[in-house]
Parts: C-alpha cells; sequence; structure tokens
C-alpha cells in the first residue's frame, strides 16, 4: 500500500473500532450485543420471518455464527425459531412482540452513537462521506 491507501485503511479501521464501541456501550443495557442489534434490524426490513440462511447471508456471516446470534436473541425472548412449514429441514426466524418492542430502543442507541461519531460533519460532508462508502462497498470483493 501507498502512504494514503495506508492511512485511509488506518482510518477507516479506527472510526469502525469507534461505531462498534459506542454501539456495543449503548446496547449493552438493553442486554444486546451490535451483532444481536444488527440481526434484529436485518429481520425488522426483512419484514417477515427469514430462514437461518437467509439471516446469515444478510448479516455477512457463516451460518454457525448466525446460529449464535439468534440462540443469544431467544434466550432474551426477542426472536423464535420454527420449523419452515414448506422445508422441515429449515429453521424461519421471526420477530417476537418483545423484539419489535425492542426496535426503538435500538435504533434510538444506533441514532445517538452515529450521531456522537458524525456530527461533527456538516449534512453535505455526512452525505459526501455515504456516497464514498456505499461505493466502497457495492465495488468490494467478498
Amino acid at each position: 500500500m501507498d502512504g494514503v491507501t495506508d492511512q485511509l485503511a488506518d482510518a477507516v479501521q479506527q472510526v469502525a473500532r469507534r461505531l462498534r464501541h459506542g454501539t456495543r456501550h449503548r446496547l449493552a443495557p438493553l442486554g444486546l450485543t451490535p451483532g444481536q442489534g444488527r440481526a434484529l434490524s436485518v429481520l425488522e426490513r426483512a419484514g417477515g420471518p427469514l430462514r437461518m440462511a437467509e439471516l446469515a447471508a444478510a448479516l455477512r456471516v457463516v451460518p454457525r455464527s448466525a446460529t449464535g446470534v439468534v440462540e443469544g436473541l431467544e434466550e432474551l425472548g426477542l426472536v423464535r425459531r420454527d420449523t419452515d412449514p414448506a422445508d422441515r429441514r429449515s429453521v424461519l426466524v421471526s420477530l417476537t412482540d418483545a423484539g419489535r418492542g425492542t426496535l426503538d430502543e435500538l435504533a434510538e442507541a444506533r441514532r445517538q452513537t452515529a450521531e456522537e461519531l458524525f456530527g461533527s460533519l456538516e449534512p453535505p460532508e455526512q452525505r459526501r462521506l455515504l456516497d464514498l462508502l456505499s461505493r466502497l462497498d457495492t465495488t468490494a470483493h467478498p
């Protein structure tokens, strides 16, 4: 890497670390990890049950990791696992009423963390950063 790309890599890693730490800190009172919070958000956006493999793909983790996340959420009463009636070998994961009730608190924790981190940027700078990061995400190789 040349000097600038090396600095970019370090800067992105540092910002990601701060974002994870802030999120972890704000989710702790809810008894959630950042990964569990992401899983709840994915399930909300899906609008209905997801197969475990679909959830893992959306989280960009291996199915075994998704299983651990779902088990933790199930213990908290935030999700439910059911056998897929269309394919008895598959498991469907869905939000419970308690899980849906947690979504507002989750959104507020994420908003506060993002505001703390990105609040020093003007709105046009935030939009530009979002555009650049989105472009990197869509052109990145796995």
